[in-house]
């Protein structure tokens, strides 16, 4: 048991170090990939945002993760937030971290698509405080699918956080905690060539957006005039 509490341990530890090395390719690849994970969900009306819901949004935070574990469970990932700006453009995307983490008897692994959609201009702010965790710093419900959107209830927009998910795999054990949101500002240092970090990249425009980033500001801007 506790050899194969070593290796998970140490699994986890080289992942870090892999995690560490990344390069401007690898980042360009993590914008591409929510830019992807926002199309499949658009696609279906069984994982669609309704149009109501994105009228309403003032920011935007679409997440790609991995959950696995043995005994000790671990949900890691990355994803973007995007913010609209008082003339109604979007902002570049910013690279965040995500991850959350539970104890308890856990065996299997799958990966996590989420999108993130945030009706207020309060809460996509904590994350300058580098880290805040979903449905405790920020009050997160499910969101409307677009197949039920004649039945779209007024109280649930007016929620801070709706979340939209669907996941690929199998997982089977402990609850897991509320998962953590953080900033990268490293990660968008080297994708910007930039000194300047998240409240400048949302809220300015300073920073020229890079090419391989336009396409997704486009699609969001499209979709959530």
């Amino acid at each position: 048991m506790k050899k194969l509490l070593v290796l998970s341990l140490l699994a986890l530890f080289s992942a870090a170090v892999v995690r560490a090395e990344v390069s401007r390719a690898d980042l360009v690849d993590r914008v591409e990939t929510c830019e992807a994970i926002l199309q499949e969900f658009q696609a279906r009306s069984d994982t669609a945002v309704p149009a109501a819901v994105l009228q309403k949004a003032r920011a935007l935070i679409i997440v790609n993760q991995f959950k696995a574990g043995f005994l000790f469970g671990v949900k890691d990932g990355y994803g973007v937030i995007m913010v609209k700006k008082p003339n109604g453009r979007w902002s570049l995307p910013v690279l965040i971290s995500a991850g959350e983490a539970s104890l308890g008897l856990q065996v299997g692994a799958n990966s996590i698509e989420s999108i993130y959609v945030i009706t207020d201009d309060a809460t996509p702010r904590m994350l300058f405080n580098l880290r805040f965790y979903v449905g405790v710093e920020a009050k997160a419900v499910a969101g409307p699918k677009a197949a039920e959107s004649e039945k779209l209830n007024a109280e649930i927009l007016k929620t801070p956080m709706l979340v939209y998910s669907k996941s690929a795999g199998l997982y089977a054990g402990a609850t897991i905690k509320a998962g953590h949101l953080s900033r990268n500002d490293s990660a968008n240092a080297l994708l910007y060539s930039t000194r300047y970090t998240m409240p400048e990249l949302l809220y300015s425009d300073w920073v020229k957006p890079a090419p391989e980033v336009v396409p997704l500001m486009e699609l969001v801007q499209r979709i959530a005039p």
